[in-house]
Order: structure tokens, then sequence, then C-alpha cells
């Protein structure tokens, strides 16, 4: 399944890139976020709790960075566990900069399976949407002048001809694990 979406944040490109660097920032931006912990310069676990339809989940997820090309993009590639179930995938973000805003662009494609794979595709699409919304939204708060607020470029979209629509979620997590240790889905 396939995940893509994009962000305007009112910033230069090396203030994102630096933040989504930082694991202190990241805590404070991730839904749920309970722990976050740098294991190394590209190795980061984290643990969230996040309500998924009838679902009150604790995600642990390991995510690790690949491919960095500071300050403009690198890849995710993560894994994550829960009692409900489980989710695995990667993430390739890029940074560009354009009159003064940072646009964040991020790509995932992810697997998920358990209990949390029954929900429902569109209760999953509508929880990723708004958990990547919020962590975006507390991102922008944190690292932009004061006053100013991401914008959402364009929807998240999911691949129509995959048999599990349901990936969604798995994405939105590692997106926000990522990127989240991110980088994001």
């Amino acid at each position: 399944m396939k995940l893509t979406g994009s962000y305007k944040i009112p910033t230069d490109k090396q203030t994102v890139w630096d933040a989504l660097n930082n694991p202190e920032i990241l805590e404070k931006c991730i839904p749920g976020c309970e722990e976050f912990k740098k294991n190394s310069d590209t190795s980061f676990t984290a643990t969230a709790t996040n309500k998924i339809g009838p679902f009150n989940a604790s995600f642990t997820g390991d995510v690790e960075l690949q491919d960095l090309n500071p300050p403009n993009s690198y890849k995710l590639v993560g894994q994550g566990n829960s009692p409900v179930g489980f989710a695995s995938g990667e993430a390739k973000v890029t940074l560009s900069e354009e009159d003064g805003f940072t646009i964040l662009t991020y790509d995932v494609e992810a697997n998920v399976g358990g209990k949390i794979a029954q929900v429902g595709g569109r209760l999953i699409d509508m929880t990723a949407k708004k958990m990547a919304d919020i962590f975006f939204g507390n991102f922008s708060g944190i690292i932009s002048p004061e006053g100013s607020s991401s914008e959402q470029v364009s929807e998240s979209s999911k691949d129509s001809k995959s048999k599990n629509k349901k990936i969604v979620y798995a994405a939105a997590a590692l997106v926000i694990l990522g990127a989240i240790l991110l980088a994001v889905l």
C-alpha cells in the first residue's frame, strides 16, 4: 500500500532538516508519543499510543534512516509491533525550498497485519490523515516563526489496486514515527 503527502512549512529547509533529526522535537510532535529513544545517529525507537477504531493501540517501533542526503532527503525503514498488530515499510522524505517555505514530501509503502488490519479502510484512512495532520501541525508550531503554521499541499492517497487498503495506518505510523523519526507515514 502507498501513502503520499506534502506539507508546506513556513521556515527554511535546514531548520526543518535539523528538527526532523532532533529526538526532543519529534517526541513532542508525534501523537501519543510516550517514549522516543535515539539508538545511534541513524536509528531510533519510539512508543506511541493512539486510538484506531475500537483499538487503543500502543505501538513500539524501530526506524532506521538510510540514503541520507542532508538537508534534502532520506529514506526511513521501519517496523512496529503492538498487541493488536504489526506494521513494516519504508518512507522516502524529500525537502525542497520555495519562497522561504520548505515543502516536505513523503512517499510511503507499508504492510500491516493482525487485528488492526481488520478495521475498515475508511476508518484507517481518516485516522492516518488525522495523525499526519496533528504531527505536522505540532512540528510546524514548534519550529516555525510565531503565528505561522504548516499547510497540507496535497491530500494523502492510497493505492486503490492494493488488496489491503488498511495499510494506510501503518504508513502513517511509519511517517509519523519516522518523520518523525522522520523522517516520514
